[in-house]
């Protein structure tokens, strides 16, 4: 009996220091409240423009003009005048195939709800999702115009950061998808991470790290590949890049990242999150790409630049 007391002194201690502790921690870092940020751009009538909205503006319009750019270049795999027939598939395998993808992936229950998944204003687009129905639109697009859809592929692949970058920074304004608690100098304390009455920790600012990695690392690394190496002479090795480098990046920032409540359960059983489960295909496909893209090399006659080359 003196021992259970003791036992159940310490535990109640515990639930008033750790609470404490919490607070204390949190009041020494940045607040998100402080920063100014809010999820809207402006609101007319019952119009709203959404930050999130931008970056998907963005992500696409820029990327369209590196495009353009990379398209210049001898040996590409198709004309100018394709891009802007390329944009419009991939958007729409942007926005379907991140809807579908987030429905199977990560809010299953919604199937239950058909017009909820109609909503896209409420928020919620998986990126593994995206890949997989910008994919299916490249090689739809590419078919149609007799090219190269592997190639294609490659072009593309190289101007997706661009979208990442914008996005994860969207997600950062919007003061969702934060990470775990830490104490670290730069953690932010977030809104509404906890249930009401619970001091708000501190937390890890994972979206900057995606934003970091999935977003301006990935882009130099693959204009590195694209315009200090062969590599868009081998069918399939920037696709490859891209696929891995992100695969990897995810895959390691997903220790950072809080999983979706929904699936917390799924990330305690399985020991990952569902991120990073995604993410293992894209490492494997990527570096299997990158492995056989040498033997894919062939004489390139382009589509647009002024010369062939072998």
């Amino acid at each position: 009996m003196l021992c259970a007391s003791y036992g159940g002194a310490i535990h109640e201690g515990k639930a008033l220091i750790l609470p404490a502790l919490t607070a204390a921690v949190a009041a020494s870092h940045i607040h998100f409240s402080d920063l100014g940020l809010h999820p809207d751009v402006f609101s007319i009538g019952v119009f709203t423009l959404r930050w999130y909205s931008l970056a998907y503006i963005a992500g696409i319009v820029i990327g369209w003009w590196y495009l353009l750019k990379l398209l210049d270049q001898p040996g590409a795999p198709m004309a100018r005048r394709h891009a802007d027939d390329l944009v419009f598939y991939a958007t729409l395998g942007i926005i379907l195939g991140g809807r579908i993808g987030y429905v199977l992936f990560y809010a299953p229950e919604m199937l239950t709800r058909p017009l909820s998944i109609l909503r896209l204003w409420d928020g919620g687009m998986s990126f593994h999702g995206g890949v997989i129905g910008t994919s299916l639109g490249l090689i739809w697009f590419a078919r149609k115009h007799g090219l190269n859809w592997l190639r294609v592929h490659d072009y593309v692949a190289c101007c997706v950061p661009f979208g990442l970058f914008f996005g994860r920074l969207a997600n950062f304004v919007n003061g969702e998808l934060w990470g775990k608690p830490a104490d670290v100098p730069w953690a932010i304390v977030f809104e509404r991470t906890v249930p009401f009455g619970i001091p708000e920790p501190a937390r890890h600012p994972s979206q900057l790290y995606e934003a970091g990695l999935e977003g301006i690392a990935l882009a130099l690394l693959l204009w590195f590949f694209f315009w200090r190496t062969n590599a868009r002479y081998q069918p399939g090795k920037l696709v490859g890049v891209f696929l891995a480098g992100y695969g990897l990046a995810r895959f390691t920032v997903e220790f950072f990242r809080e999983p979706d409540a929904q699936l917390r359960q799924f990330a305690e059983a399985t020991g990952l999150h569902m991120g990073q489960w995604l993410c293992v295909p894209m490492v494997v496909a990527g570096a299997y790409l990158i492995a056989t893209a040498p033997g894919r090399r062939q004489r390139v006659e382009p589509v647009a630049g002024p010369d062939a080359v072998a």
